[in-house]
């Protein structure tokens, strides 16, 4: 995807610290790209060997054990979840600034739906084979997962990852209703993003589980710190989106501690684990600016985009199909643990690959296509 250049707003002038407006596409964010590439790989190593449960099965121990050093600092994988928000806040705003709603749809539906339905379908299929240990979900709950609702529906997940698009989803619905069906423009956007941290802090001391689920009080400042990021791309002197990412920083990184208090591997971690959880979130806050500064402009490589462009794939199938290539290559073949790790890892990449190249490259654009055409048949003559 080509990334629009934003403009400086109304008239052709623009004052310093501000782009100026051109008909020529901008250039594509490469360094987003690995940013998001990066995110990708601290949730696979969170995944792998950051946390117990259904991987400890595929590992035949704990992943304390396989991982007696690395375990406690993979346990902060989970963070890159928070990364990939503050990257969605950027980029929903960049692509849905003077799009219509329905391009907009448009544009996030072929942008998940195809690659998401082949995740599915190849988990639930490898998940049914005899020789793999792990259940599948019942058919009738795959085929709800289809439609991105199972989690609100209450069926059983394919992918345990998807519980990210369900939070992805609900923040797509309030920045389209919210900006993209009135018209997005600088004033709306900053007042959206007031208006949601206050709504979030409210939801939070009112405990109102019904304004949390609409609301994501825990996720809010990642994806409003990204939106923020986004305006300060387009001037880099506005201070009010300076504001906007100060306050979502300092929201983020209270509920990033509090999020690796909750976890069960908070005994692994190593020391002072507030302070390593507050410095992986600034680090993600701050790549993000120096992107939107143009400081990382250098980093302009073209395998970048297609790193970025095996992400999603990537991030769908690497948990669970994960499971099976530990499982087989650890204890089936006896590779030692850091070499399965990197194997595994690989593995999951050249699956990316292949969903890119088979499903994402075909369908993506015709869904894009179908979804933005007017193929609704002419009213038939009343008789």
């Amino acid at each position: 995807m080509t990334l629009p250049k934003p403009s400086p707003g109304v008239g052709s002038s623009a004052t310093p610290g501000t782009r100026r407006q051109s008909t020529a596409p901008a250039p594509r964010l490469r360094a987003l790209d690995a940013l998001r590439l990066l995110a990708a790989l601290m949730v696979a190593g969170f995944h792998y060997g950051g946390r117990d449960g259904d991987v400890a099965v595929a590992w035949g121990t704990s992943t304390q054990v396989q991982f007696p050093t690395a375990h406690g600092w993979l346990a902060f994988g989970n963070l890159g979840v928070q990364i990939f928000f503050v990257i969605s806040g950027f980029v929903i705003c960049m692509s849905g600034w003077g799009r219509p709603m329905r391009a907009f749809f448009a544009s996030r539906a072929a942008r998940l739906l195809p690659s998401y339905w082949a995740a599915v379908i190849l988990v639930t299929v490898v998940f049914a084979l005899p020789p793999v240990a792990y259940e599948a979900v019942s058919a009738s709950d795959a085929l709800l997962n289809l439609t991105l609702l199972q989690q609100p529906l209450g069926a059983d997940r394919v992918l345990g990852v998807c519980w990210t698009l369900w939070v992805e989803l609900r923040f797509y619905a309030l920045f389209a209703l919210c900006v993209i069906l009135p018209g997005a423009n600088r004033q709306r956007i900053v007042l959206f993003c007031a208006v949601w941290t206050l709504a979030a802090a409210i939801t939070e001391q009112a405990d109102n589980e019904l304004l949390r689920l609409v609301l994501v009080p825990q996720h809010a400042p990642f994806f409003i710190g990204g939106i923020g990021l986004y305006l300060v791309y387009r001037n880099r002197r506005d201070a009010t989106a300076w504001g906007i990412v100060a306050v979502s920083w300092l929201i983020g990184q209270h509920y990033a501690v509090d999020r690796l208090r909750d976890g069960a591997e908070a005994a692994a971690y190593p020391p002072h684990p507030s302070l390593v959880a507050i410095a992986i979130v600034t680090a993600g806050f701050a790549a993000v600016a120096a992107i939107a500064l143009g400081a990382l402009s250098w980093a302009n490589w073209r395998w970048l985009t297609t790193a970025g462009a095996l992400t999603y794939p990537f991030y769908l199938v690497h948990e669970h199909l994960g499971w099976v290539a530990i499982g087989l290559l650890h204890r089936g073949l006896g590779l030692p643990s850091y070499v399965t790790f990197a194997v595994t890892v690989v593995l999951m990449l050249a699956v990316a690959w292949a969903l890119h190249r088979g499903v994402e490259r075909r369908l993506t654009p015709l869904l894009r296509a179908r979804l933005t055409s007017d193929a609704s048949p002419p009213p038939r003559p009343f008789p």
